[in-house]
């Protein structure tokens, strides 16, 4: 399912102040069919209002949504309801009935679209192997791990067959390794059922390990947005340096997936290496081939999908015609460089 929003604007009124603030402002997006995009964005910065737009739990005050080319957010009524149920959401905090176990949770969904019961049994079994929990169908809620609980919400999320899948802030309430098993299987459910799935959050390693394209929001605008690879090797716009700052700054052991700096001290220079570049030794080159110095402060590669991004937060010395030959250096040879503020 193909996703286009034009103009989308939402206006809200503080009920306190009754001023009026502007949550989404004239948002122009283009969410490919079967990808998963990524949505990222500060507290307050307009992500969550955009995704209830895009699911149409809301409408917008001005502008359009549309599917696969056909407009949807003037929908009402019993259109808007069958619609709705060709979507899965999942939240932050999963939102299970406490009151039902794990296969009834699932269930839930169906029996309200009134589908037989034996459909219901075969559904929900099928649905239960597809997240890894066969064994657990009478569990109760309360006997469900964090990684479980999420596990049954999106098996709900996908009871009805839906075409797109959203995922709310999905993954912010579990620890950073049942994240990962989280991620995965989203990954593996978009290739199998071909959704179309579109995660918003406001952590980067989200983006970084499940989203192929991602839109950064601020302020109610869309910043920028583009590949993930491109995104995390060009940033544009500030606020996406600052999130891929903070990514890098994580201590971890594993250098794969962070930058280890061991000086906090210096670090003018923050140079982005795609792929192959990685493992070229071009520090070392550039040290032959000009009258330069260099203090290397950080350093780390990623995988970004099936990419690999390095970093390097590093000074040089040295007279400004060798380092303005060292900027083109780097240019030529497909390294992005930027001054940290």
């Amino acid at each position: 399912m193909e996703i286009d929003l034009k103009k989308l604007k939402k206006v809200y009124k503080n009920i306190s102040t009754s001023d009026y603030v502007t949550a989404v402002k004239d948002v122009n997006l283009h969410i490919p069919s079967n990808t998963i995009f990524g949505i990222i964005g500060k507290s307050g910065a307009g992500k969550s209002s955009l995704v209830r737009l895009i699911s149409l739990l809301e409408e917008p005050d001005s502008g359009e949504v549309l599917y696969d080319g056909v407009r949807v957010d003037t929908l009402s009524g019993k259109a808007l309801i069958e619609r709705r149920r060709k979507s899965g959401m999942i939240f932050q905090n999963f939102n299970l009935f406490s009151s039902r176990n794990a296969a009834q949770n699932i269930a839930y969904p169906l029996e309200i679209c009134g589908v037989s019961k034996s459909e219901i049994r075969s559904r929900v079994a099928e649905l239960l192997d597809l997240v890894g929990l066969a064994d657990r169908a009478e569990a109760p809620v309360s006997t469900l791990s964090g990684g479980q609980k999420q596990r049954i919400a999106i098996a709900r999320a996908l009871a009805n067959k839906p075409d797109i899948l959203f995922c709310d802030e999905a993954t912010s309430a579990l620890d950073p390794q049942t994240t990962q098993s989280i991620l995965n299987l989203i990954r593996e459910i978009q290739k199998k059922m071909n959704l179309t799935v579109v995660m918003i959050t406001h952590q980067m390693e989200v983006v970084r390990d499940a989203c192929s394209l991602v839109a950064v929001v601020d302020k109610g605008l869309v910043v920028e947005q583009g590949n993930v690879d491109d995104i995390f090797m060009h940033p544009k716009s500030e606020v996406t340096k600052d999130f891929l700052s903070h990514l890098h700054q994580e201590p971890q052991s594993d250098q794969e997936k962070g930058l280890i700096r061991w000086s906090k001290a210096g670090g003018k220079y923050i140079l982005r290496f795609h792929n192959t570049a990685t493992d070229q030794p071009v520090i070392s080159d550039i040290a032959k081939k000009f009258d330069i110095s260099f203090n290397i402060r950080a350093a780390g590669i990623q995988s970004v999908q099936e990419n690999k991004v390095g970093t390097l937060i590093m000074d040089f010395d040295g007279e400004a015609a060798e380092l303005a030959k060292v900027m083109a250096y780097l240019k030529d040879n497909d390294i992005s460089v930027e001054e940290a503020e």
